[in-house]
């Protein structure tokens, strides 16, 4: 296996952000419709997934704002790295994630594009935004983690 790889999967792109910015409650794969020239510059780690995000429209799921940065080396360079790519999954999966999105205030954010077999796949999670004060009892737990370490190992 190439390095990096997990159990198959060649990571492409992490979105750390949005551990931070979400409680994560459920996790999807998804394939992705992509062009060529996208997925050879996915292969070169040339992706962002900062600020993506997914939505179902008209029965179908839709990937925004995924940055994917043109490949240098492809003739036709007119591929607008913001434009909005449909993701692939069953039916059902779709028609399932659209009831558990309308009962809550959730949204779909995509954690990791990742090669698994040759083929893109896109890791969406299915998660409920975080407050500011969730936020900061979750930097507060980490620091008392990191000083509880720092003090087993000094004695």
């Amino acid at each position: 296996m190439a390095k990096g790889a997990e159990d198959g999967r060649l990571i492409a792109a992490r979105n750390k952000k949005a551990f931070r910015d979400f409680f994560i409650l459920d996790r999807y794969e998804a394939g992705i419709c992509l062009m060529g020239s996208e997925v050879k510059s996915i292969r070169e780690h040339k992706v962002n997934l900062k600020d993506s995000y997914a939505r179902i429209r008209e029965g179908q799921l839709y990937l925004y704002n995924m940055h994917v940065s043109p490949y240098r080396k492809a003739r036709v360079q007119d591929l607008e790295p913001k434009r909005t790519r449909k993701l692939l999954m069953h039916r059902r999966e779709i028609d399932r994630l659209a009831g558990k999105m309308t009962d809550k205030s959730l949204t779909l954010v995509p954690l990791e594009v990742y090669f698994r077999n040759n083929k893109v796949k896109v890791e969406l999670a299915l998660a409920k935004g975080k407050l500011k004060r969730d936020k900061r009892r979750q930097i507060k737990e980490k620091e008392m983690q990191r000083e509880m370490k720092r003090a087993l190992k000094y004695r």
